[in-house]
């Protein structure tokens, strides 16, 4: 670690609930989060060397981009080769790679792909150019889903005709609880997604809670925040209760944000969504309400499909799932890296495999606490 990290780990916050962590733990414990911002934070930050060897964390599902599914990507980048068409994505998706190419790519072929901020300079974009189709891909979890409904809503009130988004929009906690459920998978305790909740609230982790018999443990997203979030996750397990605690009560609240979920509800409804690598999980995603779908890309064009195969070497699945790590796979930091993924969990700088090799190579060894 780097000395500034090491400053943090020797901070006076840091010691004491490292100090409660190691008093309070009896027996070994799991933890998973589920927030690429979390795998990110614990990885930079060194907060699993910070724990006692009993206690362990897992990595789930966290990260949207590693989980927005192959054929989705190949139908943004075919999208974007459309004549007239102006498709605006995010910076981080640049380089995802789909079967055959990614959006740099495509962009040297001659497709006008545009990095934006939000979806609401789309709008403006669309506005500029009314010959144009404008498509921005809508690649998020939770928490981004109100901007991209209120580009739709801006869309409509300006009576915009060229602006439409590709969704690959994740909700959550049915995620969680197809993780949970497989009794490979042994979690006995669940951070919650901060960001997520800021937006959608954690009454739906309750039911989790209940279902699993689990303690959920909303956390923020600083480094102390995960910390503490695994002390009050450790203390429910160690007392044999399971609720849902909330550690980030500066952005989240039980109902959630009830603006942008009025927006989210006036737009999108749940549907369905194809994990990659996973599979469908029942209402884990959203698209546009039937009175919108003028603003939908997927119906939109017409492009050529083509077959789908993943690597038969990635066990990013696995690792998903909470069942693997990085370094157990034969690929991970050889043929598999992030200037050249082959694995969902490498493609994104958020995704495990690629917080993996940039912050650590093997298996991490607990430091003793004290």
């Amino acid at each position: 670690m780097s000395t500034y990290h090491e400053d943090f780990a020797k901070s006076e916050p840091v010691e004491i609930l490292r100090a409660r962590i190691s008093d309070a733990v009896t027996r070994p414990w799991t933890i998973m989060e589920v927030c690429g911002l979390h795998t990110h934070t614990i990885l930079e930050y060194g907060i699993d060397h910070l724990l006692p060897p009993s206690v362990q964390v897992l990595h789930g599902p966290g990260c949207a981009i590693c989980i927005t599914p192959l054929a989705i990507i190949d139908r943004a980048f075919a999208i974007a080769l459309k004549p007239d068409v102006i498709f605006c994505v995010y910076g981080e998706l640049l380089r995802v790679p789909g079967t055959r190419c990614d959006l740099l790519d495509t962009k040297a072929a001659g497709a006008d792909v545009r990095v934006v901020y939000s979806p609401m300079d789309c709008i403006q974009i669309a506005q500029e150019n009314p010959n144009n189709k404008v498509v921005f891909f809508a690649v998020g979890c939770d928490n981004s889903v109100p901007e991209n409904a209120l580009s739709v809503k801006k869309a409509v009130e300006l009576g915009l005709t060229n602006y439409s988004i590709l969704s690959s929009q994740a909700h959550t906690p049915p995620i969680c609880s197809a993780v949970l459920a497989r009794q490979e998978a042994k979690v006995h305790g669940l951070l919650g997604p901060g960001d997520g909740c800021s937006i959608i609230g954690y009454k739906d982790f309750e039911a989790i809670s209940r279902e699993f018999s689990m303690p959920v443990v909303v956390t923020g997203l600083e480094p102390l925040d995960v910390l503490e979030g695994l002390y009050r996750c450790i203390l429910q397990l160690e007392s044999g209760k399971h609720s849902v605690e909330n550690q980030y009560t500066r952005a989240v609240t039980k109902s959630g944000c009830a603006e942008s979920l009025s927006l989210i509800q006036e737009i999108f409804q749940p549907a369905d969504f194809e994990w990659r690598r996973i599979g469908a999980i029942r209402s884990s995603g959203y698209q546009l309400k039937p009175k919108f779908q003028s603003f939908n890309a997927w119906g939109a064009f017409e492009v050529e499909e083509h077959p789908v195969r993943e690597s038969p070497v990635c066990i990013s699945d696995q690792i998903m799932f909470g069942l693997k790590k990085p370094s157990d796979c034969s690929a991970f930091g050889k043929s598999c890296s992030p200037q050249h993924p082959i694995g969902a969990t490498m493609v994104s700088a958020e995704g495990t495999c690629a917080l993996y090799h940039k912050f650590r190579w093997t298996e991490p060894e607990h430091q003793e606490s004290g």
